[in-house]
C-alpha cells in the first residue's frame, strides 16, 4: 500500500467524532444510540474498503471528512423511516402481475382489515357458545356454499396447501403425477421440490405431452398414497397431446382406494369463457367431478388476499386439519377478514364482476377501456407540454399470475413518446416516483395500458408524467 492510501486510512474520521456531529443534528430522535453507532462503524468500514481497493487499482484514494461521513450515516438512518413496500400504479396491462402484488383487494376487504386489526376479534372464540372456536369457520360456510365442497380449510398460500395435502396423504409413500404436469410456479418453486419437502416420493408417469390413464394404473402399487393432477395454469402444451381426465383418475382412485388430488392453481370461481376468454376450469366444476381434495390460490383469479384454499371430502379434510403442519401454515386474522369480504361478493356473481378489480379488468368491454384511454389522453393533451407526444393505440393485455397463459385481451394504451430523453429513461423516472408508475416500453414509447389503470389513478399518472418529463 502506497503512502497516499495509508494517509487516506489515517484521515478516516473517528466514530465518536461522527456521532458528535450527528448528535448536534438531533439524530437520536430518529434512532437509538446503539443503532447510530453501528451505522457509523459500517459506513467507516465501507470507506476503509474503498481506500484499500483504490490502492490495489493504483488510483488516487478519496478523502472523507467527518461531515461527509455524518451525511451518509444520517441518510441511511432517515431512509430506515421510509416505507419499502409501496403502492404502485400498474400500467403494464398485466392484470394479475405477480411482481406487483397480483389482485388488488376490494374496498370491503380493506374496510374489514381495518376493523378487525384495530382491536380485538373473535378469531378463535365462538360467540354463541362462549367457548374456544376455530378460526377457519369464519370462511368455511361461504366456501362450501360457493364451491359445493363437503369441507374447507385455508392456509397461507397455495404452495402451502399443496405441501400440507401431500404430506398428509402420501408421507413416506408415492404420489403419482404426470411428467407433463411437473410445473415450476413463480419464484422457482417446483412441484417436485414441494413434493420432496412433503416427505412423499414422486412417481412420474407418461411423457411430457402424452399421459394416458393406463400409465397411472401401471404405476399403482401397495406403496401408492396419492394420485395427483396438476393444472398447468402457467403454460400450455399444444399439438400432439393427451391427458387422463379427472373422471378417469377419480374412477381409478376409487378402484384402488387411493385419494385423488387436483391442484387447480388459480382459483377460478366464475366461468370466464362467456366473456370471450379461454375456458378456465372453475373450482365448483372440478369438485363436481369427484376429486377427493382440491387446492387453489386466493389471490389470483379469485381476487382476494394471498391464501391457499383446500376443499374436498370431509374425511380427507379432517385428516389434513389434524396434521401438525397445519398450525405452521395457518392464516392470520387479516387474511381471514379480507378473504371473507371477497367471498361474500361471489354469492352474487354479477356483484363480484363489478366489485373485484381483477375480474372487472378481465371482463370489461374493450370499448370501455378505449373511452378511459381517450379521457387520459385528453388530460395529458391539456398539459400542453412540448416534452412528449401522446397518442391512443390498440394493444393486447395479459392475464398474468400464472393463469390463462394463451389469453390475449383487447386493450388500449396511451403511448407517450418523449422528445428530450429516451423512452427507457422516462420509464426509469416513472418507476422512481414517490407513487411509482410501472409501464412498459415499446421501441421509443412508454405504453400506459388502461386495462389495468383505474380512472381514480389518472391524477397520479398525469402528475407523474409532468414531473418526469421536466429537464
Amino acid at each position: 500500500m502506497d503512502e497516499k492510501s495509508k494517509s487516506g486510512l489515517k484521515s478516516l474520521p473517528k466514530i465518536d467524532e461522527i456521532m458528535l456531529l450527528l448528535e448536534k443534528r438531533n439524530i437520536y430522535s430518529l434512532a437509538p444510540r446503539e443503532l447510530v453507532r453501528d451505522t457509523c462503524r459500517n459506513v467507516v468500514q465501507n470507506l476503509r474498503e474503498k481506500i484499500v481497493k483504490s490502492a490495489k487499482k493504483s488510483t488516487a484514494p478519496e478523502v472523507y471528512n467527518a461531515s461527509q461521513t455524518a451525511d451518509q450515516v444520517e441518510g441511511i438512518i432517515k431512509n430506515l423511516h421510509s416505507y419499502r413496500l409501496k403502492r404502485v400504479i400498474n400500467a403494464t396491462g398485466v392484470i394479475l402481475h405477480t411482481n406487483l402484488g397480483r389482485a388488488p383487494l376490494c374496498s370491503e376487504a380493506l374496510q374489514r382489515i381495518t376493523e378487525i386489526s384495530a382491536g380485538y376479534s373473535n378469531l378463535e372464540f365462538n360467540l354463541e357458545k362462549g367457548e374456544r372456536g376455530i378460526r377457519y369457520d369464519h370462511v368455511r360456510e361461504l366456501l362450501l356454499a360457493i364451491t359445493g365442497a363437503e369441507d374447507a380449510l385455508v392456509v397461507n398460500n397455495n404452495a402451502a396447501a399443496v405441501l400440507l395435502c401431500i404430506n398428509t396423504l402420501a408421507e413416506g409413500r408415492e404420489a403419482i403425477v404426470s411428467r407433463g404436469e411437473l410445473i415450476e410456479i413463480g419464484g422457482e418453486f417446483r412441484i417436485p421440490d414441494v413434493m420432496t419437502k412433503s416427505s412423499a416420493r414422486l412417481r412420474e408417469v407418461g411423457t411430457t405431452n402424452r399421459t394416458r390413464i393406463s400409465d397411472y394404473e401401471k404405476a399403482i402399487s401397495r406403496d401408492t398414497g396419492l394420485i395427483m393432477k396438476v393444472h398447468t395454469s402457467n403454460f400450455r402444451i399444444v399439438g400432439f397431446t393427451e391427458e387422463a381426465s379427472i373422471e378417469a383418475l377419480v374412477a381409478l382412485g376409487k378402484k384402488h382406494k387411493i385419494p385423488v388430488m387436483n391442484d387447480l392453481g388459480s382459483g377460478c370461481l366464475i366461468a370466464l369463457d362467456k366473456y370471450g376468454l379461454p375456458h378456465e376450469p372453475t373450482v365448483r366444476e372440478e369438485l363436481a367431478r369427484g376429486v377427493d381434495v382440491l387446492t387453489c390460490s386466493g389471490d389470483k383469479l379469485l381476487g382476494g388476499p394471498q391464501a391457499g384454499i383446500i376443499l374436498g371430502k370431509k374425511d380427507i379434510l379432517e385428516r389434513i386439519k389434524k396434521n401438525p403442519l397445519n398450525r405452521a401454515l395457518r392464516i392470520d386474522k387479516l387474511t381471514l377478514a379480507a378473504l371473507e369480504a371477497t367471498l361474500i361478493h361471489y354469492l352474487n356473481p354479477d356483484e363480484a364482476l363489478h366489485n373485484l378489480r381483477n375480474l372487472k379488468a378481465l371482463t370489461e368491454p374493450a370499448a370501455t377501456v378505449q373511452k378511459r384511454a381517450q379521457k387520459l389522453f385528453q388530460l395529458l393533451q391539456k398539459e400542453n407540454t412540448a416534452a412528449a407526444k401522446f397518442s391512443v393505440k390498440e394493444s393486447r393485455a395479459a392475464v398474468g399470475g400464472g393463469a390463462l397463459p394463451t389469453a390475449e385481451i383487447s386493450s388500449f394504451v396511451v403511448a407517450v413518446r418523449p422528445v428530450k430523453m429516451s423512452a427507457g429513461r422516462l420509464e426509469e423516472r416513472l418507476r422512481k416516483l414517490e407513487l411509482p408508475v410501472i409501464a412498459r416500453v415499446d421501441k421509443d414509447e412508454i405504453m400506459i395500458d388502461l386495462r389495468t389503470v383505474a380512472e381514480d389513478e389518472f391524477g397520479a399518472v398525469v402528475k407523474g408524467l409532468r414531473e418526469c418529463l421536466l429537464d
